[in-house]
């Protein structure tokens, strides 16, 4: 049940006919885990706890350094060189503390990945790096979760939802296979604050459309975000049948 509390902070969203009473039930019994809590875990983290998601689970290894304030808007100056998952988790108490906090301090291995991902209901891979989104993906695949992926650089965003427990819908690796060997991080190209917020709400977005059960998630479809024409392109993504991660769990 949702107390006069919970009624009063939520009213806004509750007061859409897509989410009701009942999508607001299924938001306080959800568990998302955020894997990256950087330029798009921020954003999406603070719209979570906000929307009284019920259980976020916070992945993160790193420690809050000062380059990371430019975008990172989880954290502040108070925080540098204090472990990220400890300072999201001191503002996201602070902004809803109905919302339940799960810390992964360490670096998940594919144990501690598996087990993690098989915990929650949604999964938001906000990381910087191909190998960790590969790892991410191929462990949603494996437990049956939906991945709400994201990514920015310089001034271009993109984002998709994979879910294979729908049988039309790719996963990750059908879609970027091995990725490239010069994958540039925002360290080396730069990023501009806003677009990651615009990704990392986005993100937030789809999943709790997936909580909730209402709209049309981002599946088979990748939208690509110019930030500097300000302009949204959609491309439709198809399934690999020889995918080497998915192929077996679609048969």
């Amino acid at each position: 049940m949702l107390s006069d509390e919970e009624l009063l902070r939520y009213s806004r969203q509750v007061l859409l006919s897509q989410v009701d009473i009942a999508g607001q039930l299924r938001l306080k019994q959800g568990r998302v885990l955020l894997v990256g809590l950087g330029g798009l875990g921020s954003p999406a983290a603070l719209y979570l706890a906000a929307a009284g998601v019920g259980e976020l689970h916070l992945a993160d290894f790193d420690t809050v350094d000062l380059t990371n304030l430019q975008r990172q808007v989880l954290h502040d100056s108070t925080s540098v060189g204090s472990s990220k998952v400890d300072s999201a988790s001191s503002r996201l108490q602070a902004l809803n503390p109905h919302v339940r906090l799960v810390a992964h301090r360490q670096a998940l291995d594919s144990d501690s990945l598996a087990a993690a991902v098989a915990g929650v209901d949604v999964v938001l891979d906000c990381s910087d790096n191909f190998n960790t989104r590969e790892a991410v993906n191929a462990a949603c695949v494996a437990a049956g979760r939906p991945l709400v992926s994201g990514a920015a650089i310089r001034l271009e965003g993109q984002l998709s939802v994979f879910d294979t427990r729908r049988p039309e819908s790719p996963c990750y690796h059908c879609l970027y296979g091995h990725g490239s060997e010069a994958e540039l991080t925002c360290s080396e190209a730069g990023v501009l604050g806003p677009l990651v917020g615009l990704v990392g709400s986005l993100q937030a977005l789809e999943a709790l459309k997936l909580l909730a059960g209402f709209g049309e998630p981002l599946i088979g479809r990748l939208l690509l975000i110019d930030g500097l024409g300000t302009r949204l392109r959609e491309l439709r993504v198809k399934r690999d049948p020889a995918c080497a991660v998915c192929a077996e769990r679609h048969g």
